[in-house]
């Protein structure tokens, strides 16, 4: 069974406001990994899970299972990182605003 958010408009807005910090949030992190001079084993794990997360965000398919596992994977990835805590995060922060992993 597929559980999807359900979008909520603001007035004179198309994008919920919880999609909009999810998009904000990947962005931000993807930039700053981007600019991230270290190598580390697990980067491509971590650009390829961010630019899922972008993809869903923006056609807004927004699974809440399929966000907490992107945001593990993201998370696994570069979360040993310390210059990158803070964006990680961040991103936590907006999966979270979607509420709890379905239980299975």
């Amino acid at each position: 069974m597929s559980h999807s958010v359900e979008q909520r408009c603001v007035p004179g807005s198309q994008v919920d406001p919880h999609v909009a910090g999810l998009r904000s949030a990947v962005s931000r992190l993807r930039r700053q990994l981007a600019a991230h001079p270290g190598d580390f084993r697990d980067r491509s794990v971590a650009e390829e899970e961010l630019a899922a997360l972008a993809g869903m965000a923006a056609a807004g398919d927004l699974e809440v299972s399929r966000l907490r596992r992107s945001l593990l994977l993201v998370a696994g990835a570069i979360g040993s990182v310390s210059a990158l805590g803070q964006g990680v995060r961040e991103l936590r922060e907006a999966v979270d605003l979607f509420g709890p992993s379905p239980r299975v």
